[in-house]
């Protein structure tokens, strides 16, 4: 017997806690009935069952696609990639991404680089790429 793929999500399944509960779990791999009050007071609920998962942000970027909306689901992509890289990092590189902030694109390009050898964030690399490139192009950082 073979298992047939999941089918690719569409707007019709928007919003996923609504019309696919079963497809919503935590980072712990909790269920989303399983996220009640109770179960926060208890303890059997942490911060870590709260948290955004790589599944979710995907799941929403085939979501925002179907909808037509293709930046937005780059950035549910993107945001996918970054849900396991340390905060500080992210900040960081946002920082870094602010025009004028870096004096030379190369940076960014070793960022990228870093990020793609890191962290698997092949998406991530890629806008930090073409950033470097716009913003040489466009003067902001000189090389």
């Amino acid at each position: 017997m073979t298992t047939r793929p999941p089918r690719p999500l569409t707007r019709a399944d928007f919003p996923l806690a609504e019309t696919a509960p079963e497809k919503v779990r935590g980072a712990r791999g909790k269920p989303l009935d399983a996220l009640t009050l109770d179960a926060v007071m208890t303890g059997e609920v942490t911060i870590e069952d709260l948290r955004i998962t790589p599944q979710a942000l995907l799941a929403q970027a085939e979501i925002a696609r179907d909808a037509g909306r293709a930046a937005l689901a780059a950035n549910f992509e993107r945001a996918a990639e970054l849900v396991h890289v340390p905060q500080d990092l992210i900040m960081e590189t946002y920082e870094m991404l602010r025009p004028g902030r870096v004096k030379d694109s190369a940076a960014l390009r070793a960022r990228a680089a870093m990020l793609r050898r890191d962290h698997g964030a092949e998406k991530l690399a890629e806008f930090l790429e073409t950033a470097a490139i716009h913003y040489q192009r466009r003067g902001l950082t000189p090389g």
